[in-house]
């Protein structure tokens, strides 16, 4: 019996936890090895069977022993908030690749990644394309519209405000949940017909809403009556400034209004035989 090694960077994150306990589904745990920042966040994934070993991306040297020989190895990239320190990140994560004999690339893209796009980490997610297919590598991209989750945890402070307040103006947004994204990663990573060479799969559900259209979603499930009232992009960056990331999601929302990140996509159905979740029903689940 072929044993495969599939390898998954990230995998404490919010995304890189998802992937793995969706890759459990589908291969045997001794496949999987976990790159990771903190040894004691993984101590879980090490119990069931997992190789778990710590990765450093400013000490490309940590990179090797971990990431060689890898049939496919899923990048999720570390947290950070500008795009610089990103590039340098995927740039010795490539470079390692390149160097230790990885067969496949899987890499977490985002819809943001337009030439025109105001969001802070825009030019990270335009570069990972351009930079793998000038690459050795072979790869296949995999483009997430926006989180859905974050919503969830948000709803008791929209029903408190009674609106919705991104300020994306009279233009929509797209949604995938990282349960739905990460499904989609282990199918893809599992499938030689999926893992096509230099494809790129955009994951979306199959509506995109404008903000009326969230906020009405919201008042159904939530049985509180919500309408849309934008603050402006500075205000959005004031409220919301925890760990300095104000900036960057008001960038991001910049970007929303000006129709950047609406993108609609069959993807996910052509990878998993069905759509994704839809939103009411995510929001309606998780409440």
């Amino acid at each position: 019996m072929l044993i495969m090694k599939y390898t998954i960077t990230g995998a404490t994150g919010h995304l890189g936890k998802e992937i793995v306990t969706a890759m459990t589904k589908l291969v045997p745990m001794k496949e999987i090895t976990l790159g990771v920042h903190t040894l004691s966040k993984a101590l879980n994934f090490q119990t069931q069977g997992m190789t778990v070993k710590e990765i450093d991306y400013d000490n490309p040297a940590t990179l090797a022993p971990v990431i060689a020989n890898s049939d496919v190895l899923i990048y999720v990239p570390s947290k950070s908030h500008d795009s610089f320190s990103r590039v340098t990140e995927f740039e010795n994560v490539v470079k390692a690749a390149e160097a230790n004999s990885v067969q496949h690339m899987l890499v977490m893209g985002f819809i943001a990644d337009q030439e025109d796009n105001p969001f802070a980490l825009s030019a990270f997610y335009g570069y990972v394309p351009r930079r793998l297919a000038a690459s050795s590598l072979h790869y296949t991209v995999m483009r997430n519209a926006l989180y859905a989750d974050p919503l969830v945890p948000y709803l008791p402070e929209l029903i408190k405000r009674q609106n919705v307040i991104y300020p994306v103006g009279d233009q929509a947004l797209s949604f995938i949940s990282l349960h739905d994204s990460a499904n989609a990663f282990a199918h893809v990573a599992t499938d030689s017909s999926l893992l096509e060479d230099g494809r790129i799969y955009t994951l979306t559900q199959s509506e995109a809403y404008t903000m009326p259209a969230l906020a009405e979603v919201i008042s159904k499930v939530t049985g509180a009556k919500i309408g849309y009232q934008p603050v402006s992009l500075q205000e959005f960056s004031d409220l919301y400034n925890e760990n300095n990331e104000g900036p960057m999601l008001a960038s991001m929302y910049a970007a929303g209004a000006k129709g950047l990140l609406d993108e609609v996509s069959l993807d996910y159905e052509i990878i998993m035989g069905k759509p994704a979740q839809s939103l009411p029903s995510f929001l309606q689940t998780k409440y």
